[in-house]
């Protein structure tokens, strides 16, 4: 039996957890597994030992980090177990193809701490301004745009090869 609750915050939010998990797989198989992971992390999360039901302050804010987290964990265990997919096995592709590019800045992305990446994906993937990020992680404005524009010189120095002159 599903809590009334729970099943309010999936149909509220599941295509927000989805997107965002999306957004950083680009792989609809890969987010569906992250929106079961998140969904059933926020089971666990919400019941306790007594079972006694945690209340969760901002519901959306947390699922959309737990989204990209859980993303972030999906990419990363792909580098540790790398697999090739099929229909990439014969096709030789330019190397500023958009699909090596989104592939590259999703390796480059699980190489960093998880606190620059949710940064990152949180204002460049989910489009939230940092004065909103800041809010949401409880941090002050500075550190965000600081955490930001190291993230971003990092990342165009790993991305290179595929950003040509636009770096």
């Amino acid at each position: 039996m599903i809590p009334d609750g729970l099943e309010q915050a999936y149909r509220a939010h599941h295509g927000l957890v989805f997107r965002t998990a999306y957004r950083i797989t680009g792989n609809a198989a890969d987010a569906e597994d992250v929106l079961q992971t998140v969904f059933l992390r926020l089971v666990r999360r919400r019941t306790s030992a007594d079972g006694i039901e945690e209340m969760i302050e901002n519901e959306e804010s947390y699922l959309r980090r737990a989204a990209i987290n859980a993303a972030l964990d999906v990419i990363r265990s792909r580098q540790v177990n790398p697999t090739v997919e099929l229909p990439d096995l014969p096709v030789e592709t330019a190397p500023n193809n958009t699909g090596d590019l989104r592939q590259a800045l999703g390796r480059a992305l699980a190489q960093l701490k998880p606190r620059p990446a949710e940064i990152f994906a949180l204002r460049f993937l989910e489009g939230l301004s940092n004065p909103q990020i800041a809010r949401m992680l409880g941090i002050s404005q500075v550190l965000v745009a600081v955490i930001v524009h190291r993230t971003r010189q990092q990342l165009r120095k790993e991305l290179r090869p595929y950003l040509g002159d636009r770096s």
